[in-house]
């Protein structure tokens, strides 16, 4: 399976998260990326790329514009105003103020264009966020023209990213991007089945209209698990989008038997819905030892996932979102792409 990765990733060095009510370092950092890099080379998975540069007109297809001119120069902007350290929104636009005004101030539009304060911008998210995209892209491109599958290596990740807002470690949605890419080229209804432990806010708020995108998530409850406030089983769609969003909330501790009939029926949605190409958001944190998240797959059940995504028999592209137990994001990687590998070639 060919991956695709751009050293781009790496501008993005941020330096503060708040967690609680604690700042820490970030559990999203460079190194998870080099991790995998360097699993995927032990298990020979096949041959890294870097990416085309795509420019930002794939992104204003599913962004606002606005939101895309605040990421690309929040950065200068901020330095001249003499901040001495990285941007946290401190002030929403909640249920009892105005939200149909956006703020000239630069604190306002933080705030504006932010739906948490865990996620700092720091110099170079702009370039990483470019660099995602276009791995992105890549990745499509590839599957598109060989209807081979492959990887795209994603940093930031992306499915938190809604059409004018960032949070959750995500600025652009890369599975939103490459979804539509796939449907100007061509294909007629794509599904994108999010399976980080965290629900795909973005992905879900932007395509929650829309009858040409499948989106099935699998996640922890939204009563109790970030980002709270979407993934709950009664969201599926809306006017024509109707019937094309499919949500699986389950606790804390789920035993992973239980998620695999969760992911049944998402595959069987995906069937009946006829889609042309699977997207896979491909979170890790479902994984037992992950620093914040409470699910409970082992090594093993990951090669069972990509067993699993294989039988669909779609055209596939898996792009990294999250997985933060640093240690075993390569292990853990790899095991699902060999085992979607593995099925697939035992059906040929």
């Amino acid at each position: 399976m060919k991956t695709f990765f751009s050293e781009q990733s790496f501008r993005r060095q941020a330096a503060t998260e708040l967690h609680g009510s604690t700042l820490v370092a970030p559990y999203e950092t460079p190194r998870r990326m080099e991790i995998v890099l360097e699993a995927i080379e032990r298990a020979g998975l096949g041959e890294v790329c870097a990416p085309a540069d795509y420019g930002l007109e794939p992104v204003k297809a599913v962004h606002d514009a606005g939101y895309v001119d605040f990421i690309a120069h929040f950065w200068p902007r901020w330095q001249a105003e003499g901040h001495p350290g990285e941007a946290i929104p401190s002030i929403w636009p909640a249920r009892t103020l105005r939200s149909d005004r956006i703020p000239r101030s630069l604190n306002g539009q933080l705030g504006y264009y932010a739906l948490a304060a865990e996620t700092s911008l720091c110099e170079g998210t702009f370039e990483a966020a470019l660099a995602s995209k276009d791995t992105a892209l890549a990745a499509l491109d590839h599957v598109l023209e060989t209807s081979e599958p492959s990887f795209g290596l994603c940093r930031p990740p992306g499915h938190h990213a809604a059409t004018d807002q960032f949070g959750g470690y995500c600025f652009f949605n890369n599975a939103a991007i490459a979804a539509q890419r796939a449907l100007d080229k061509g294909k007629k209804r794509v599904a994108v089945l999010d399976v980080d432990f965290h629900h795909g806010n973005g992905t879900q708020q932007i395509f929650y209209r829309r009858s040409d995108v499948f989106f099935a998530s699998l996640h922890g409850d939204p009563d109790v698990t970030f980002p709270y406030y979407l993934g709950y089983a009664d969201e599926t769609g809306e006017g024509e989008g109707e019937g094309f969003t499919a949500n699986y909330p389950m606790p804390p501790k789920t035993p992973v038997s239980v998620w695999m009939q969760a992911l049944e029926k998402a595959l069987a949605e995906i069937a009946r819905t006829e889609c042309e190409l699977l997207i896979v958001s491909l979170g890790v944190d479902i994984f037992e030892h992950d620093p914040i998240s409470t699910f409970t797959f082992k090594r093993d059940d990951f090669v069972a996932l990509g067993e699993r995504l294989a039988k669909a028999g779609l055209p596939t592209l898996f792009l990294m979102e999250g997985g933060y137990a640093v240690d075993e994001i390569g292990a853990n990687v790899v095991s699902v792409l060999q085992g979607f590998e593995a099925k697939r070639g035992a059906k040929a």
